[in-house]
């Protein structure tokens, strides 16, 4: 049998007074186990990680990682003091000391992931799915005894999963990941460590991702049976125990006795382990806008690491969905941009039409705002009660409102977009990979609501399930201009 890699032994930690991430966590983790952390936005999986990575320390237990391990984390976004550095400069904080074959291994390393990129080119000049494929091929480099993954398919195209996918199966060591991809996950799953939000414990399940979620609904379905059946029993005891009480002698005694039983039957209640919550359906209100909402009468996009301008003829009208599609690299997220900023010819959005920006690394708000500052400002009358019943459809409670947006977990701040179009009421809108980071039960909400919306959107994503649920009225494939 193989070793244990990681020990989590009792384990707490609370980022303060009121937010409890981590209560007692007790779970092991062996050599070479293919592992899933799942749980609701905001439970604590990248917790987890930054405590097995030693960046986090837990209040109360300890966590054991085997002595000489090796560890490496592909984290879900870039850091953006990263930005500014070249590929080559940011492989070179993978190590403690200088390389000196560092371009080599470099080159190695991007081939595993099927990135080709000058080594001298910044990290801000690269697309979102080369990103993603970069943060991977960092964490590869270092060749880790301990994998961990967080979201690693956002931005990823089929290609690119598939091939994530196949590398995972062969990875002779252990891997952790983190992801809301559940047909991803269900390849290569072998168990699963479920953190619950509510309870803040730790579970662990053994099988893989699909045969864990069925197992997890069947333990709330009979947990809940047992509660209501012992709730039956303390609510006809106490009952009875109010009627005896107050005669004599032996019925008294049956009284007391029935407290004894009533105690008892409380203490074998339940906190049964809540299923993830689904945001409720909602609507987002579109802008009264004039037609057309956009015309794209040309397009810059990237072939062999040379920008090309190519003519093409779309108008947008309200009511309609334009997909833009291409592979990792073309410039699909720079075409967004270029659109929003109205900073080149041939890219036109009708006038006083508000824009309602879907980021796919979340660049467009302020981290060290609060949540409820970054509604407030989208806002177009400054009603709290508008404000906190927007955020409340979004899981976003009164007390995550007036927390910084860069304490909020990666779902959490895609939520919080969600929760900014509803004030917002915008006339268009941009959405650049818009279900990374979000908890696939949320997906088809947000799909209907979508495809309810009146105004003009303009959409990239590489999530073809969630792509097939909205009504696209016209796509635009880059990689057929070329």
């Amino acid at each position: 049998m193989s070793d244990i890699a990681i020990r989590f032994n009792q384990a707490s930690y609370q980022y303060s007074s009121k937010k409890i991430i981590l209560n007692e966590a007790d779970f092991s983790v062996r050599e070479q186990a293919k592992i899933t952390i799942m749980g609701q936005n905001g439970a604590g999986k990248s917790t987890i990680f930054k405590m097995i990575t030693g960046e986090l320390k837990p209040e109360t237990g300890n966590i054991h990682i085997k002595p000489g391990a090796t560890i490496g984390i592909a984290k879900q976004v870039l850091a953006r003091d990263y930005l500014v550095l070249t590929v080559r400069d940011y492989f070179a904080t993978a190590f403690d000391k200088k390389m000196y074959d560092l371009d080599r291994r470099i080159t190695q390393v991007l081939d595993v992931v099927h990135l080709n990129v000058p080594l001298d080119r910044t990290l801000k000049q690269l697309s979102g799915g080369q990103q993603a494929r970069l943060l991977l091929a960092q964490a590869l480099i270092q060749n880790p005894d301990i994998l961990l993954l967080d979201e690693p398919t956002n931005n990823l195209d089929t290609q690119g999963i598939d091939h994530l996918t196949q590398f995972l199966l062969e990875y002779p060591k252990t891997v952790l990941v983190i992801s809301h991809d559940a047909g991803f996950l269900n390849t290569f799953t072998e168990g699963v460590l479920h953190l619950d939000v509510f309870t803040h414990k730790v579970q662990q399940y053994v099988g893989n991702y699909f045969v864990v979620v069925e197992e997890i609904s069947a333990q709330i379905e009979r947990e809940q049976r047992q509660n209501a059946r012992l709730q039956k029993q303390i609510i006809d005891r106490k009952e009875k125990v109010n009627f005896f009480s107050h005669k004599g002698g032996k019925m008294r005694k049956l009284a007391s006795k029935m407290k004894e039983q009533i105690e008892e039957a409380e203490s074998e209640v339940v906190n049964v382990r809540q299923e993830d919550k689904t945001i409720r359906p909602f609507i987002i209100q579109a802008q009264e806008v004039a037609n057309p909402v956009v015309r794209i009468q040309a397009v810059t996009m990237m072939q062999h690491d040379k920008p090309m301008r190519k003519t093409v003829d779309i108008v947008l009208r309200r009511g309609e969905c334009l997909r833009i599609t291409g592979p990792n690299g073309i410039g699909k997220t720079t075409l967004l941009e270029k659109l929003a900023s109205q900073k080149e010819a041939g890219l036109v959005i009708g006038e006083d039409v508000r824009v309602g920006y879907y980021r796919q690394d979340f660049s467009g708000l302020v981290f060290d705002q609060t949540a409820f500052a970054a509604l407030r400002a989208v806002q177009l009358k400054e009603i709290d009660q508008d404000l906190y019943a927007a955020a409340a459809h979004f899981l976003l409670n009164s007390e995550l409102l007036h927390h910084p947006i860069g304490s909020l977990s990666e779902g959490q701040k895609g939520l919080l977009c969600y929760a900014r179009f509803m004030l917002q009421k915008p006339g268009l809108l941009i959405l650049d990979e818009p279900t990374n980071h979000i908890n696939f039960r949320h997906l088809p909400v947000i799909a209907k609501a979508l495809n309810k919306f009146n105004g003009a959107i303009i959409l990239v994503s590489h999530d073809q399930e969630f792509v097939e649920q909205l009504n696209i009225t016209e796509t635009l494939d880059l990689e057929s201009l070329r």
